[in-house]
């Protein structure tokens, strides 16, 4: 094990356009939030691995000796950036059913983490160190935070292992790795995501790992080069949603109703490419009023039109109402059904004004976080370029 301590850091993220579309072969449009979630990852000499994980009130610790016994006896042979065979990952479900008797979310998280730890350092004497983890992110509202979580675990375990160098240098805060460290930055948190979600699409780690704005179409995922930061207000409505019947009850739709429905898939998918045609434009030409205009407009046709899907809410609707009485327009993001909603912020919108329209928001039960979108992907972060909040909770443990 080469590094004795590393800070990271990933974002979460959320589907711009292009929802329940894209599992139809349109296209979608999935954006980093400027929420992230944080890592810090020290070397001990306890003979022990721990995680602690404060979002979701959990803390584990093992003996190295434990974890060597969930290792294949032939993986020793295996290289550290080849995927996990099927025994192990067999292996890990039979340990966590054993030790909790289900596979939560807690479980499931620490599952994960082993995924990665023992994929990388199996091959060799597994390292005593302890992982600490805190994320801006809400769990289970569908922005990407077991994503960033995993973003950050391999990030993390790969520069601890020394499989990609620490970029971070005496005169640096906060940097980034380059193209190829992320591609496998990327696969090693895929790995941790098939664990969490058992068949995921791709598109969270591959946010997490990039940032930006990525451009998704039939398992292909294109991250694009330029994106403005565009404030946003994100709103947690906290009404709970199964996405796996939400996509089923849209497939059923466009069974029932295919000369209907499809004009409308096709429509959410010129959305997506007007808006990515836009979004370029503004990284290149003077933002102007009417870049914001067209981008409302097209917020306000896509929510619509996913309404039409059967996906909208009550909940939905009320955000949607509360802040268009400002002047915002805002849309779901995500599966529907509930969940959380996006809103765009305009430059010029007034602080009084945003500050009493979250206050609306929270009074009907939301959780409102004022954000924004476009920024950058996975992060190796000095001690000093940390915010102040978030090292005085990583240094707790």
């Amino acid at each position: 094990m080469t590094a004795m301590e590393c800070i990271v850091s990933a974002p979460g993220k959320a589907i711009l356009h292009g929802e329940h579309a894209v599992v139809h072969g349109k296209v979608a449009l999935a954006v980093a939030l400027n929420l992230r979630t944080y890592l810090r990852l020290k070397s001990t000499s306890t003979g022990k691995v721990c995680i602690n994980l404060p979002n979701i009130d959990t803390f584990q610790c093992w003996d190295l000796s434990e974890l060597k016994q969930l290792l294949p006896d032939n993986f020793g042979n295996r290289e550290a950036d080849k995927r996990l065979d099927p025994e192990l990952m067999k292996r890990l479900h039979e340990f966590g059913s054993r030790n909790s008797g289900n596979l939560d979310g807690c479980n499931v998280a620490v599952l994960s983490f082993l995924c990665i730890y023992l994929g990388l350092f199996g091959s060799r004497e597994l390292p005593s160190l302890t992982v600490s983890v805190w994320s801006e992110l809400p769990t289970g509202a569908g922005l990407g935070s077991s994503a960033a979580y995993n973003v950050c675990v391999a990030a993390a375990l790969l520069c601890a292992r020394g499989t990609i160098p620490s970029p971070l240098k005496d005169w640096n805060h906060t940097v980034r790795w380059c193209q190829e460290d992320m591609e496998l930055i990327n696969s090693w948190a895929f790995q941790g995501e098939m664990i969490i979600h058992g068949n995921p699409s791709g598109v969270d780690n591959a946010v997490g790992t990039w940032g930006g704005m990525l451009r998704f179409l039939d398992g292909k995922i294109i991250p694009l080069s330029q994106v403005p930061l565009l404030r946003i207000l994100l709103t947690n409505t906290k009404v709970p949603r199964s996405t796996k019947v939400l996509v089923a009850k849209v497939k059923d739709k466009i069974n029932k109703f295919p000369s209907i429905m499809w004009p409308v898939l096709d429509s959410v998918d010129a959305i997506s490419g007007t808006c990515e045609k836009v979004l370029s434009e503004m990284t290149c030409k003077p933002i102007t009023g009417e870049h914001y205009n067209i981008l409302e407009e097209l917020i306000d046709i896509n929510q619509h039109h996913l309404i039409v899907m059967g996906v909208g809410h009550p909940a939905l609707d009320t955000v949607c109402r509360i802040t268009l009485a400002r002047g915002l327009h805002s849309k779901l993001t995500g599966a529907g059904g509930g969940g959380c909603a996006i809103t765009l912020v305009r430059p010029e919108t007034d602080g009084s004004v945003l500050q009493s329209m979250v206050q609306d928001l929270k009074d009907c039960g939301f959780d409102c976080w004022e954000t924004s979108i476009g920024g950058p992907g996975v992060q190796q972060h000095a001690l000093l370029s940390v915010k102040e909040e978030v090292l005085e909770i990583l240094n707790r443990y």
